[in-house]
């Protein structure tokens, strides 16, 4: 080593110069002030990692960590192979859990091709269609890594064949089914009829849902094991879109019975439309949206009651809340249908305009021209509201289904749930109906 100072004053100039055996590195700096000396030792380190590189005064040298090898592609595929009695949805999904799916094929026994959409960005994959029942599947994936390397895996399972299947009808208290797009009352309440009696009640209700705009409260609540009802705490506002789903298919409902196919209806409210039929003043009044559109005189039950052959026949038109059931004009009315003969003193078989259904027992408001001196003013009737035939008319062009007619201050035993009176049921009495009740 060796250095050299300059006659200027100013400056010196340090050159060092290391040799080695595997190569020489010539370091140059201008320094301001002092001359630093660099030791061999030192030279010999910075060699090592310089490799024959110049590094310039101030910069900072990063070593690289040698990266990893990318992992195989991996797939997971439920179910597993040779798994039976597979429920046919939601039962299916492959998974990439290393790098992404590239081909998804799925068939059943017969050849057929099950439909099915990627999701989660190619990371997964699942039928876009229910399997069927008591069939076999084979299921093929291919999946990709990131160094192009590729796996397929591949699931051979078999779904539940059931002993039994079990149909639904969406409908209302009348029996008959709900239409796509109608318009229905206030009080309706969505009745939910299965084929069959259902073991597992919890398992059917957990698969019917009503959706309504706006939200409102309600709840379902078997009335046996065949029939769940289902309404709002309050009566429906006027304009509420509803909409009903039986999403049954695949779903275990018991002692080997399943879901046969899923059902769904959408409708909506109509103008709210109560009649309030008050035994105080013997007279129908008639709201719409809140506004009092008619008052018509009635006569209503006599009351009292009549044994034939050990069964007690009441003859009042019992206090509670109703809904308009159906229309029928005219319709025939035959009293031996509730055990009372045509031929005995209180018996009667004719035909009736303009009738206008409230009980499955009977309670209808219609025409009577016969009674119209009593109406306003005496109950005359078996238990149904007579009106005039004016009166009779406009209500059976007014009234639709699931419209409220509210009766008060009437005799006899209130009105009971399986005569039309689910709005005369208390709300938690009707809460702790549902089978999903907390």
């Amino acid at each position: 080593m060796w250095v050299r100072s300059s006659r200027s004053g100013t400056r010196r100039i340090v050159v060092m110069k290391v040799l080695s055996e595997r190569r020489q590195v010539v370091a140059l700096s201008v320094l301001s002030a002092v001359a630093v000396l660099v030791t061999a030792s030192q030279t010999s380190a910075l060699n090592s990692r310089l490799s024959n590189t110049v590094v310039a005064p101030g910069a900072v040298e990063v070593e690289q960590t040698p990266q990893a090898a990318p992992k195989p592609p991996a797939i997971e595929i439920l179910p597993r192979t040779g798994a039976s009695d597979v429920v046919p949805v939601g039962a299916v999904k492959v998974t990439a859990t290393v790098g992404t799916l590239t081909d998804v094929r799925m068939q059943n026994e017969q050849g057929r091709v099950v439909a099915g959409r990627m999701v989660g960005g190619g990371r997964a994959w699942e039928p876009a269609e229910p399997l069927g029942y008591g069939r076999s599947y084979k299921l093929s994936a291919t999946g990709q890594g990131a160094d192009s390397r590729t796996v397929t895996s591949v699931s051979e399972f078999s779904t539940v064949a059931p002993q039994s299947q079990v149909g639904v009808r969406l409908g209302m208290t009348n029996g008959a089914s709900l239409s796509e797009g109608g318009v229905y009352g206030v009080g309706t309440v969505i009745v939910a009829t299965f084929d069959a009696d259902i073991p597992d009640r919890a398992a059917a209700e957990s698969r019917l849902e009503v959706k309504t705009s706006p939200h409102l409260a309600g709840s379902w609540m078997w009335v046996n094991d065949r029939k769940a009802h289902w309404r709002p705490r309050e009566y429906f506002p006027s304009g509420t879109e509803v909409t009903v789903k039986a999403d049954l298919y695949g779903t275990d409902l018991g002692g080997g019975l399943f879901g046969e196919q899923d059902k769904q209806v959408s409708f909506r409210i109509g103008p709210s439309r109560v009649a309030v039929a008050d035994d105080t003043t013997k007279q129908v009044s008639v709201y719409e949206n809140s506004r009092l559109v008619r008052t018509m005189p009635t006569s209503m039950g006599r009351g009292g009651t009549q044994t034939v052959g050990g069964k007690t026949i009441a003859f009042w038109t019992q206090p509670g809340v109703y809904t308009v059931m159906e229309k029928q004009n005219p319709v025939l009315m035959d009293s031996s249908t509730y055990g009372l003969p045509v031929d005995s003193a209180s018996g009667y078989k004719i035909s009736v305009p303009h009738a206008v259904r409230i009980s499955p027992d009977g309670i209808y408001l219609h025409e009577r021209e016969a009674t119209v001196w009593a109406q306003g003013n005496t109950n005359v009737s078996a238990g149904c509201l007579n009106l005039s035939a004016e009166n009779a008319e406009w209500y059976y062009e007014f009234a639709n289904p699931g419209d409220v007619v509210e009766v008060r201050n009437t005799g006899g035993a209130p009105l009971e749930q399986w005569q039309n009176g689910d709005w005369s049921v208390p709300w938690d009495e009707w809460v702790s109906g549902s089978a999903l009740r907390p």
